[in-house]
């Protein structure tokens, strides 16, 4: 079975794109098969794997509103074992004709179930920085919600709404979805960072990831190449410590598997 992680957070510029990009391509480092999704209007994860938006005959708009098939959405990326569904601006329209349909929020995991078995150990969403149907759909197909967030106190602040959020889906359509928050963009020269990760550590405990993505330049300029930080400069901090994310989360999983056998 795959394993579905959604990222997000309402919160813009939390380096959401970046994380799905680079530890799913950490991931494949580590021997797993991985499909990114891109649910943003923007499109940010499309164009940093390379491909240009509309420039794909199918995309996650035709999954999400006409409910095309899940793989024939699929593309394969310069990253072996690295598949990606790509987004389209029109995505942006399912905010509007998804809530008049009857279970709307399961969309997603219709497309998931309808493929099985899929040839991913991991599935990763990349959801727009809005808290409507689209996430709600992701929410609702995942396994674990992934929060990245600055250090901060507006990106610290909107916890409080994605609290709500994981509340509301569990209660009514994903009552197993779990979450872990990922501190990134770390400037660990900077005091207020360094007392507002200890207010998150004391806050969520076991339910912030121990890795930490600090501030990395390299990081960047990444998406700009094409590729994520682990191919464009694999010695890099970001690199590092992205790919200490994936053992985390692989050992996270083996942990929960171990839990339900």
């Amino acid at each position: 079975m795959s394993y579905v992680v959604a990222i997000s957070n309402e919160k813009g510029g939390v380096a959401k794109t970046t994380t799905t990009l680079s530890l799913g391509a950490a991931l494949t480092e580590a021997g797993q098969k991985v499909l990114v999704v891109d649910l943003d209007p923007q499109a940010n994860l499309t164009l940093a794997l390379g491909v240009e938006p509309g420039s794909a005959a199918v995309t996650s708009s035709h999954i999400l509103i006409e409910s095309a098939p899940l793989m024939s959405a699929r593309l394969a990326t310069e990253i072996e074992h690295l598949d990606l569904i790509p987004s389209h601006a029109s995505i942006e329209s399912a905010e509007q004709f998804l809530p008049v349909r009857t279970h709307y929020t399961s969309g997603l995991k219709r497309a998931i179930d309808n493929a099985s078995p899929l040839p991913y150990d991991y599935i990763l969403f990349d959801c727009p920085p809005f808290l409507g149907a689209i996430t709600t759909n992701a929410l609702s197909a995942a396994d674990l919600l992934i929060i990245p967030t600055q250090a901060e106190y507006f990106s610290a602040y909107a916890l409080r709404n994605m609290m709500g959020v994981i509340r509301r889906v569990r209660q009514e359509s994903n009552p197993g979805l779990g979450y872990r928050i990922l501190v990134t963009l770390l400037d660990r020269r900077n005091r207020t960072h360094r007392n507002i990760q200890e207010q998150l550590q004391n806050t969520f405990g076991e339910g912030l990831f121990k890795t930490v993505i600090e501030v990395d330049t390299k990081l960047r300029e990444s998406p700009i190449a094409g590729l994520p930080i682990t191919r464009y400069k694999p010695s890099a901090r970001g690199s590092l410590q992205y790919r200490e994310l994936a053992q985390e989360l692989m050992e996270y999983v083996k942990e929960k598997d171990q839990q339900t056998a």
